[in-house]
């Protein structure tokens, strides 16, 4: 494991407080607010630490209700819903200075046989030998870039992220608002299902919500807009591993009344379809 990867897995690995409260310091990676995919995969291992070993995430949905401290530590509060036979639910809600910043409710399921079906992976989509990272792609744009991006996206991350199709970042095309990109974590991780389910809640936050400006010729690069992520949900529909490529397909469905509605599904290699994203948040033109 490197050495970002190592600090992203020990970001997620929270302090245990009391039997269901956990406490998780931050990362700044843009400005001064916590990135949402941090809470996200910090809530879902607060969660895993009150089931058993046999219970696997299956679903989460989470509201975003606060701008996050990067500053400040993050206190995880667990509730113990229902624990069934088959099910377990847990509702966590995050707090910094003494107000929830965030909420999600989360359930756990034992592994079971059923019935099988998906949707088929997108076709002619590169390897990912064959698609550039996304931090040599933006460091070709390094001069061009506001100052406040410039060190986080012309740098080596914990997430690799090879776009397919990348925008220009400072004078976009409007196209269709579909976008590809294949995310792995950047080193080899442990055979611990919590860890590889984490770390994808953290990744499907990137670049999510920006699907909802490609078709008006947008980005945040370009300071004109004001975006925040409002909700997120997400599904585990199989197995997979984090260290290893996985395609993340999203488009945006609609945007309307300041609020842009994304999607995503991601696949692995082999084309099975292993978790599923929903997400809507703020899309607000920014006064200057």
């Amino acid at each position: 494991m490197n050495a970002k990867l190592d600090k992203l897995v020990r970001l997620l690995d929270l302090e245990r407080l009391e039997t269901n409260l956990f406490r998780g310091e931050s990362r700044n990676i843009v400005g001064t607010r916590v990135f949402g995919g941090q809470v996200l995969g910090q809530a879902l291992v607060a969660a895993g630490r009150t089931v058993e070993e046999d219970r696997c995430a299956h679903s989460l949905h989470a509201y975003f209700l606060r701008a996050g401290d990067v500053e400040a530590p993050i206190v995880y509060d667990v509730e113990r819903a229902r624990d069934g036979g088959s099910f377990n639910t847990r509702r966590i809600v995050a707090i910094q200075h003494g107000r929830p910043i965030f909420n999600m409710s989360v359930s756990f399921q034992i592994r079971e046989e059923g019935s099988d079906h998906q949707l088929d992976m997108p076709e002619d989509i590169p390897a990912p030998d064959d698609v550039e990272p996304e931090w040599i792609i933006m460091e070709r744009h390094r001069e061009r870039l506001p100052e406040a991006f410039r060190e986080t996206f012309t740098r080596e991350r914990p997430i690799e992220i090879r776009p397919i199709d990348p925008e220009d970042p400072m004078a976009p095309e409007p196209v269709a608002p579909v976008r590809n990109s294949w995310i792995r974590a950047a080193g080899q991780l442990p055979d611990d299902d919590t860890v590889h389910r984490a770390l994808l809640a953290y990744a499907s936050d990137f670049r999510l919500l920006g699907t909802a400006l490609l078709p008006h010729g947008r980005t945040i690069f370009q300071g004109q807009t004001q975006m925040a992520s409002l909700d997120h949900a997400m599904w585990f529909h199989r197995e997979f591993r984090m260290d290893d490529w996985l395609l993340y397909h999203m488009d945006s469905p609609s945007a309307s009344n300041a609020r842009g509605f994304t999607r995503g599904h991601i696949f692995d290699r082999r084309g099975s379809l292993v978790a599923s994203v929903a997400q809507e948040g703020l899309i607000r033109p920014r006064e200057h």
